[in-house]
């Protein structure tokens, strides 16, 4: 057997002792018997003056390797011992009629468990949930989208571009355009994920957030479709006597465009705070797909129509649970996330 060999040999039984030491006496021996100056390790490196040039080498490395990693394993049974009370193993020193540690358990975080019960309720609908990249091309983001070139939207102040000509997608509604790319009418999707966009972050704003868009196209779908959806959305998520209100607005992918609310939770639409006294708490945005839309994906608009919306998930998780400021979501402070814990 090798000098070498012999030094990882002996690094495995230091290991080993050090693992079934007891006691910080224990430790304490062993570190003398192994690490000592009479001890097993400066035995064997006494050895290196009189072995082969050849082996020197490894010898070496393998004599540094087994002084680290024993100080390692020793160092650690001290902590574990200290931590036990100053013994391990010790019947005398544990006391059984203690009440046990429960381990902490993890679960979703709230933005998962709200986007997982939307999923959950448009996929009842005959909703099929569907994704896309994130990382994007300006012709799916804009281009197939009826947005214009002049739009504000494709500026660089509020878009993340990339040096390769792509950018980060700023929506959602991206993934609808594939979806009618690939596959025929009937068609009818959700497509939750990540959005990026170059806001400053405060109470209601973040440059990453979850936005999750819907999609519907057929033969004879009408606004009254969507508002059917939107409202069996509301009244099973926020409760059976929610109100629902649209407003005119406008979008480049939509026409006619709405803008939704739901009525205030707190007041029942007398206004409060949480509502700024409106009695009511805008909640997403929808309408008809817009005929170059439907053209750009191959799609006759004299056959087929359909509607889309959508809705930032941030949003409908602080209407949920009250949060005022969504950085809380993501501070990462257990005393905020373990609220949502199932």
């Amino acid at each position: 057997m090798t000098l070498a060999e012999k030094l990882r040999q002996l690094i495995i039984e230091a290991q080993g002792r050090a693992a079934d030491a007891a006691s910080l006496e224990d430790v304490e021996a062993l570190r003398v018997k192994y690490l000592g100056r009479k001890g097993a390790l400066a035995e064997l490196t006494g050895l290196l003056g009189q072995i082969d040039a050849a082996e020197k080498p490894e010898a070496g490395r393998e004599a540094n390797r087994a002084k680290n990693e024993i100080t390692a394993a020793l160092e650690a049974r001290s902590v574990a011992v200290k931590a036990s009370g100053g013994t391990v193993g010790s019947a005398a020193k544990e006391d059984l009629s203690l009440p046990g540690t429960a381990p902490l358990v993890g679960g979703l975080h709230p933005i998962t468990q709200v986007i997982d019960e939307i999923c959950d309720i448009f996929y009842r609908l005959g909703f099929q949930i569907a994704s896309g990249p994130e990382m994007e091309t300006d012709y799916y983001n804009f281009e197939a989208l009826n947005i214009p070139a002049d739009h504000s939207s494709r500026d660089d102040l509020a878009t993340f571009y990339i040096e390769n000509g792509k950018l980060l997608r700023s929506q959602t509604s991206t993934v609808q355009t594939r979806i009618m790319e690939k596959e025929r009418p009937p068609v009818k999707v959700l497509a939750p994920g990540r959005v990026y966009r170059p806001d400053a972050t405060d109470a209601t704003h973040s440059f990453m957030f979850h936005q999750i868009e819907g999609l519907c196209v057929d033969e004879r779908v009408t606004f009254a479709d969507l508002k059917g959806v939107l409202l069996a959305f509301a009244k099973q998520f926020f409760g059976a006597d929610v109100k629902m209100r649209f407003r005119p607005h406008f979008f480049p992918f939509t026409e006619p465009s709405a803008e939704v609310d739901i009525s205030c939770g707190l007041c029942k639409g007398s206004g409060c705070r949480s509502c700024a006294q409106k009695g009511w708490l805008e909640i997403l945005g929808a309408g008809m797909v817009h005929p170059n839309v439907l053209r750009a994906c191959k799609v006759s608009p004299e056959k087929y129509s359909g509607f889309a919306f959508g809705f930032g998930v941030e949003r409908i998780a602080m209407l949920k649970w009250g949060v005022n400021d969504i950085r809380l979501f993501y501070e990462n402070d257990m005393r905020f996330l373990r609220q949502f814990s199932a």
